[in-house]
């Protein structure tokens, strides 16, 4: 193997152990990137809901009490408003089940709500319930905290995934860094050894050959140099061996 086409092949995997340890460090990074925006879209997409889902409870408490007060067409209006924004959450929530055991979060959130849902549908004034404090204390407000606290319980899961999901990022990021240093390290060990070999089949030989010139050109005493290899630097050698003759 001639010198030119050494010092090419070494260079040549040099570059090729580079470019492997950045295609993976790309493809980590890339693979890292899509997996925590799927993650943290689907989690997003389910705190909004549950926070819908709050609010449009919320709604209902409050059209409650005013049917309480005699309040029929507004307090009416109120909760069907509230009872249309919470369908609409919930049915988000519903259709974006991304973690184990979230679906049974989703089914109390459901058994929950349709509990308080049937305190409002029954008429309320007009009855003996219209103006009974006690009545939304003990029934329709305990009802509305246990869905608000079933929603909570979803929205917190859904938080927590997202913590996991943040921790989860900087293993991953080290991870992918991984084959970046042991890259440059084998990168450093090769150009440690190349450098050695570079000096001891082209510089070494070289310089052997110009001390034996120059001390040819002194003494007339013709030098001796053993080629170790068949390359130019070899040629070169048995060349000059052969005019000094």
């Amino acid at each position: 193997m001639g010198i030119r086409l050494k010092i090419f092949s070494g260079f040549m995997i040099l570059a090729a152990m580079l470019l492997l340890a950045a295609f993976i460090s790309i493809h980590e990074v890339m693979n890292i990137s899509n997996y925590v925006q799927r993650l943290l879209d689907d989690n997003y997409k389910s705190i909004e809901a549950s926070r819908t889902m709050i609010e449009a409870l919320e709604r209902e408490d409050s059209g409650i009490l005013l049917l309480l007060l005699g309040h029929w067409d507004q307090g009416r209006k109120i909760l069907r408003e509230g009872d249309s924004l919470f369908v609409k959450g919930f049915s988000s929530a519903e259709n974006n089940l991304t973690i184990t055991g979230e679906g049974e979060y989703v089914k109390k959130v459901n058994s929950d709500y349709r509990q308080f849902k049937k305190v409002w549908e029954k008429p309320i004034v007009g009855t003996k319930i219209e103006g009974d404090f006690m009545w939304y204390y003990n029934d329709s407000h305990q009802l509305f905290l246990k869905a608000k606290e079933s929603v909570k319980q979803l929205m917190e899961l859904n938080e927590e995934t997202m913590y996991k999901t943040g921790s989860d990022l900087k293993n991953r990021s080290q991870r992918a860094i991984m084959p970046g240093i042991v890259a440059i390290i084998a990168a450093i060990v090769f150009s440690v050894m190349f450098n050695y070999f570079i000096n001891y089949y082209l510089a070494k030989p070289i310089v052997k050959i110009t001390a034996g010139l120059e001390e040819y050109n002194k003494t007339g005493e013709v030098f001796d140099i053993i080629s170790e290899t068949k390359d130019e630097i070899g040629r070169l050698t048995n060349a000059i061996k052969d005019v000094l003759r």
